[in-house]
């Protein structure tokens, strides 16, 4: 081994730092949750705390392995506002926060309808502060005297780059994130970006997430222990940074990403930008590729919801087991098409914004509350499990067709739900033209961000890794089951209603 790689992986919920050889082999991880800040009553994150624990952990690793570059990915809608001192100006608030209607009408009265903005910057108009743009105009209210020390806005990954380095740079993937801060057709910043009065303070050179921001400051040098030639990469977007493993295995076409996990991320990277005039409305929206290509993604909280009924399920039944594979019950549910399980436990974050979280039996609805009136059909443990994981394969149905998926595209399935052969089997049976496979890389985001940092060690173009690591893409067997189709139409009936 030359040299080894950290990546410091960023999730909304885990943290992590890790090394990998000049290999790409996972060496060592280390892993933490961070509880939110309250600030004012809102739910922020711990900048402070988690610096001083990547620092530790990096400290940890210098001691152990050569490591030779660091590079960063974050969870998107999200970013730090720094003041002249090169801290953070104002709290960091959780992209979860929800302000409420009026804040959300205020938005598009003073920034243009939600059409035309998805239209310009690919994105849709999502609930909460998943937009960051909407972040950024709530600080500006509820922070507005500390805003007016405020030097420059950068997205997440980029600020952790800048702790590091003491050096700003921005890159694409992580700005074409649903931010709405940039013109994806005229490729500048927004006007929304202008509107805010943030232009001036954002960069608008979108780099490369593989080039070298700079090398680790002294500072950061004498804490860490690392070498004063660390180099520390641009940063990226985690959801685009699972895509680089597969781009360098299979090329950057003809496949769609469906990386399940609290989000399930459905990512087909297509040639040319641009929505069907129907698609407009409909959270279906761009990100932008490291290489700066057009992403067509769909997303829904089915990591969430899955937990959230597992664990009322659990409880109701003093069970902690997973049905396994029943042909024969789920084709009965199917057939009789009286039992659905609908979303959104957070509404306005996935595929039917405006619908709630229910239970549909022989059309009553039993809506998901603290106080909830269990449904008949949840006696049956079985069934109940069955309707949720029919849930699960429902949207991402709809999220695979959003993103355009045509016959003979491959789809595969990485993260926690590849585990769940019901959710396979159900996915691979419903879609007959398209190969279904279930990979075995665990940890994408973090091996992409690695990958990108040894681009800019090697200089070697993203082709050239794919002899470095293995990916098993396993294909999943279909079923015959005709009445897929027919309950999918009645499951997306109820979801519309």
């Amino acid at each position: 081994m030359e040299y080894a790689i950290a990546v410091i992986d960023i999730g909304m919920t885990n943290k992590k730092v890790a090394v990998y050889d000049d290999s790409l082999k996972q060496l060592d991880a280390h892993y933490r949750v961070f509880e939110p800040l309250l600030v004012e009553g809102l739910p922020c994150h711990d900048l402070n705390a988690m610096e001083n624990w990547f620092i530790g952990e990096l400290k940890h690793f210098a001691q152990i392995f050569p490591i030779k570059a660091l590079a960063v990915s974050a969870h998107g809608a999200t970013f730090v506002c720094v003041g002249k001192d090169g801290k953070p100006a104002l709290p960091c608030v959780y992209y979860t926060c929800e302000p409420g209607e009026t804040f959300h009408q205020s938005f598009y009265e003073k920034f243009g309808s939600a059409e035309d903005i998805q239209a310009r910057t690919g994105t849709p108009a999502f609930k909460a502060m998943i937009n960051s743009a909407k972040g950024i105009f709530f600080a500006q209210e509820k922070f507005k005297e500390k805003f007016e020390n405020v030097t420059a806005v950068l997205p997440y990954s980029a600020f952790w780059g800048f702790r590091f380095t003491g050096k700003m740079g921005i890159e694409a993937s992580y700005m074409g994130n649903h931010t709405y801060l940039w013109d994806q057709i005229d490729n500048t910043l927004s006007t929304i970006a202008h509107n805010l009065g943030v232009a001036s303070i954002i960069s608008d050179k979108l780099n490369n997430s593989w080039d070298s921001l700079g090398t680790i400051s002294d500072s950061f040098i004498q804490k860490t222990g690392l070498g004063e030639d660390t180099i520390v990469t641009m940063g990226i977007h985690d959801s685009n940074s699972a895509l680089l493993p597969h781009f360098a295995k299979k090329g950057e076409k003809g496949f769609i990403l469906n990386s399940t996990g609290t989000w399930c991320v459905i990512m087909n990277p297509v040639e040319k930008y641009g929505f069907a005039p129907e698609e407009l409305g409909k959270v279906v929206f761009f990100n932008i590729s490291a290489f700066g290509m057009p992403v067509k993604t769909a997303i829904f909280l089915g990591g969430l919801e899955f937990e959230t009924w597992t664990k009322l399920l659990f409880k109701k039944h003093n069970r902690s087991d997973y049905p396994i594979w029943n042909e024969e019950l789920f084709r009965c549910v199917l057939k009789e098409k009286k039992l659905f399980l609908m979303p959104e436990i957070t509404q306005g974050s996935g595929q039917f914004p405006f619908s709630r979280a229910r239970i549909v039996e022989d059309g009553k609805n039993y809506f998901y509350d603290d106080n909830m009136e269990f449904p008949p059909c949840f006696d049956d443990y079985e069934k109940s499990f069955a309707i949720l994981r029919l849930s699960m394969v429902m949207q991402t149905l709809v999220a695979l067709e959003r993103v355009g998926i045509e016959k003979g595209y491959e789809v595969y399935t990485e993260g926690g739900f590849r585990k769940d052969d019901c959710y396979s089997r159900l996915l691979a049976s419903a879609l007959a033209d398209n190969k279904v496979f279930l990979t075995d890389i665990a940890e994408a985001s973090a091996l992409g961000a690695a990958m990108t940092a040894k681009m800019a060690i090697s200089g070697k173009p993203l082709s050239d890794l794919a002899q470095d690591f293995d990916v098993n893409y396993q294909e999943q067997e279909k079923y015959i089951i005709p009445e897929l189709d027919s309950y999918k139409q009645a499951w997306i009936e109820e979801a519309e209603k």
